[in-house]
């Protein structure tokens, strides 16, 4: 609050003589101290003083009005809101959260598209090693849960290359979006806040955001001087886990400075039934655990910015190593066998640097300029038994400058012109893509204007995407199915590798259209249409050889398999590359005033040339046996051990649709109860069910808040996932108990946070149906969390 009412201050110092005076009042006309108003256009805001009084310069057309605890508002201001500038606020339940990561104003409240943000003390109860179990509570969002060491966000049954990562609008630039068993390289722990937007987000992030984004904010470029900082320490018993981080911003008058840093060290997680289904237990006598789940992970961040009286510009610089287990290379089941499991880990670093710049101008037609801009070099090594199998690295730049112009005709907006350039590359005996670049150029234009109660929000872009690769491989590949005998022979034994070099271009556009009718006090209803396309991926086109993250042999979308003489083997398509395009379309209810707040989403995504990968039928040699001393005594099951099954990429169309529900009631000052539910229902279009799709799932929320005790009770059930693809399995269905008790201990001016957390209470053995490692790494037991964070 004290940098607020410092930036009010200067903010009424520099006002013009003739200013204009106006008050913040809630819905009993009591005055809102240190409610924020944003002269809508800029980055510039006053904060009403202790009687809710403000003054604004008289030329000023529209206004912001933030306050916690109440709902925001919108005021264009007209000579009759002039005349009498009282501006009362109703209080609400639903948390209002600006996205910092968009270019027009969206809260869960004031958008066109479903967004949701996590941050402050939801974001720290919330919080996981991984962002994907970070957010796997949010309605909609789920996790693909790997081993407890990776994750990443599924959003709508979609993931992969259609889920943009970000931090701070750029991209992550790792290669989490290419196997479940790649760590996303962005750290929670020390995060202002989390972004999530539910359906395409291509607009604002560009094609690889068709199914949504997930924007990682933190102050690594600090945006204002105010000495203030946060500490974490704390200790989990389900692995023995110690986590401690720190974030400071302080500065002068026209300088900046900010630094965080973290440290993770973790063992094996133990689990309440024997982690490898099918696995006898029955002489055992000691705790599961998951062979291949601990960690080590550090890493830190320094930034500055200049201030300036219109802006800012800073530079930032982050460090991030992570040694962390690979779950599914070994066949370890628990602490008491004979034999140590062997150890396969990855050894993941990143050096990433940011610029970020917001300036406000005052030309004829632009009005503020804001560029982001990022390098990042990013590499990470698959080592087993101390030697390195597989590395793979990603070198990317990228550039994103946004020109907002000044209003015409009260319509608000700019125009976005953004490139990237990523250079992938993988070596080593489990390197199933080849080394690849791929570039995008893409602008812009997005548009809003309120039409009385209504606000339309518009905008189109045009990409040109190149993918080139100087070395793609086509191998010769044995393979047979579990039908027919395998006679030893190869009749194609003696074909050599073909090597070829492929460059293919696409220009994918996209539009949308959406519009938030407030129809009454306290309630809207929003429609989003959006028309999003997005070229595939390197390794959707490309991969050719043995992914053992996912325990499978892929084929890319580029080659294509053909029978001769009984015997199948491999070949370059004849099918043209597509383009994946999808047609979707949001509807949003919300009530969002008083004590009782309801947020309702529904959606259906119909998606053309939709990649996915299909079973063949066939095997291969995955190159990665194991030898005799994992086997469990049972030849039979041991003589197709080393083999994968294939799955070839393939493109056809796909329906998506489903919903999110929350209700959220405030049932005393102190007390909150919250139901939610969220469904999905992903098939391609001849009925064929997609894998790994997220189950139904319901559930309630208790949360107590007092003067300096807060506590959360928290139910989840999770249905059966029984809509299965072909050669996948059922998920049983189960439930998830989870509370946490906060005590805030005033040191001060500061606060001092002491917590407990109970998760998975009733140790349920719980498989998430959206691994690729379900079979064989369940979800943690019981496991107690205490710590200390203190704020000051």
């Amino acid at each position: 609050m004290k940098y607020k009412l410092l930036a009010a201050a200067v903010a009424l110092a520099s006002l013009p003589a003739h200013a204009l005076d106006g008050s913040v009042v809630d819905d009993r006309g009591s005055p809102i101290a240190g409610a924020s108003i944003e002269i809508e256009g800029s980055k510039k805001f006053i904060v009403s003083d202790a009687q809710g009084r403000f003054s604004l310069a008289d030329d000023v057309q529209e206004i912001h009005i933030t306050a916690p605890g109440f709902s925001h508002r919108m005021v264009h201001l007209d000579d009759q809101t002039r005349a009498t500038l009282v501006i009362a606020l109703a209080k609400t339940v639903i948390e209002q959260v600006d996205v910092i990561g968009l270019p027009i104003h969206a809260s869960a409240i004031e958008s066109a598209i479903p967004v949701a943000v996590l941050s402050g003390e939801a974001l720290r109860n919330q919080q996981a090693a991984t962002l994907g179990d970070t957010l796997a509570r949010v309605p909609g969002v789920n996790t693909n849960f790997h081993g407890n060491v990776a994750s990443t966000p599924v959003v709508r049954g979609l993931s992969g290359p259609r889920v943009l990562i970000t931090q701070n609008s750029l991209d992550v630039s790792d290669v989490s979006r290419v196997g479940p068993d790649h760590s996303v390289a962005a750290e929670v722990s020390t995060a202002q806040q989390v972004e999530i937007l539910r359906g395409p987000a291509t607009l604002f992030y560009g094609s690889g955001a068709i199914g949504g984004v997930v924007n990682v904010v933190d102050n690594r470029v600090p945006t204002d001087s105010e000495t203030r900082g946060a500490v974490l320490l704390s200790r989990e018993s389900v692995n023995n886990q110690n986590l401690a981080s720190f974030n400071v911003t302080t500065g002068t008058d026209q300088f900046a400075f900010y630094g965080d840093g973290f440290w993770r060290e973790a063992d094996d997680y133990t689990v309440p039934a024997a982690p490898e289904q099918g696995h006898e237990a029955d002489q055992h006598s000691g705790d599961f655990t998951v062979a291949n789940s601990a960690e080590e992970s550090s890493g830190y961040t320094l930034g500055s910015s200049y201030l300036m009286a219109n802006g800012y510009v800073g530079l930032s610089y982050g460090r991030l190593d992570r040694e962390y287990g690979i779950p599914g290379h070994s066949h370890g089941g628990h602490e008491e066998e004979a034999a140590e499991p062997e150890r396969v880990y990855a050894d993941l670093g990143q050096n990433r640097y940011q610029l970020l710049s917001e300036l406000d101008v005052d030309l004829p037609w632009l009005r503020a300029i804001q560029a982001r801009a990022a390098y990042t070099d990013y590499t990470h090594a698959e080592v087993e038994e101390g030697i390195v199998g597989t590395t793979f690295s990603n070198e990317t730049s990228e550039l994103r400058v946004d020109l907002f112009h000044q209003e015409w005709a009260h319509w608000k907006g700019g125009i976005n012109f953004h490139y990237k350039r990523s250079e992938v590359a993988a070596e080593g005996e489990e390197a199933f893509t080849p080394p690849s670049t791929s570039e995008t150029f893409a602008m812009a234009l997005m548009e809003e204007k309120h039409f009385g109660d209504v606000l339309v929000q518009m905008g189109a872009r045009i990409e040109q995407v190149t993918i080139a690769a100087d070395n793609v491989l086509l191998p010769h590949l044995a393979v047979h199915d579990h039908g027919s005998p395998d006679t030893g022979e190869d009749s194609h034994a003696d074909e050599a590798t073909r090597v070829f070099a492929v460059e293919h271009d696409f220009t994918p556009v996209s539009f949308s259209l959406g519009a938030v009718w407030d129809f009454s006090p306290g309630y809207n209803l929003g429609i989003a249409l959006s028309h999003a396309q997005r070229a595939p991926s390197a390794s959707e086109l490309l991969s050719f050889g043995p992914h053992i993250g996912t325990r499978s042999y892929e084929i890319g979308a580029l080659f294509a398999v053909h029978e001769e003489e009984g015997e199948a083997h491999f070949e370059l398509s004849d099918s043209d590359v597509a383009l994946e395009t999808s047609n979707n379309v949001d509807l949003t209810f919300r009530k969002y005033e008083g004590d009782i707040g309801i947020i309702l989403n529904a959606f259906y995504n119909q998606i053309d040339n939709y990649y996915y990968q299909s079973a063949t039928g066939l095997y291969a040699e995955g190159g990665h046996d194991h030898g005799d001393e994992h086997n469990h005594g049972d030849a039979a099951e041991d003589e197709h051990a080393d083999e994968l099954p294939v799955y070839l990429y393939s493109y056809a169309d796909a329906n998506f649709y489903g919903f999110e529900a929350q209700g959220i009631w405030q049932f005393s000052e102190r007390w909150k109860a919250t139901l939610f539910t969220d469904y999905v229902r992903a098939a391609l279009t001849d009925g064929t069910d997609l894998p790994r799709t997220p189950p139904l799932r319901f559930g309630a929320d208790l949360d107590y808040t007092g003067e300096r005790l807060s506590a959360n009770l928290n139910w989840t059930q999770y249905a059966e996932q029984s809509k299965t693809a072909p050669l996948e399995t059922p998920t049983n269905g189960y439930d998830m108990l989870d509370a946490s008790v906060t005590y805030h201990l005033p040191v001060g001016a500061n606060t001092l946070a002491l917590f407990l957390k109970a998760e998975n209470i009733t140790d349920t053995e719980a498989r998430v149906h959206t691994s690729f490692i379900k079979d064989i790494a369940p979800m943690p037991g019981r496991n107690f969390s205490v710590g200390v964070r203190a704020i000051f």
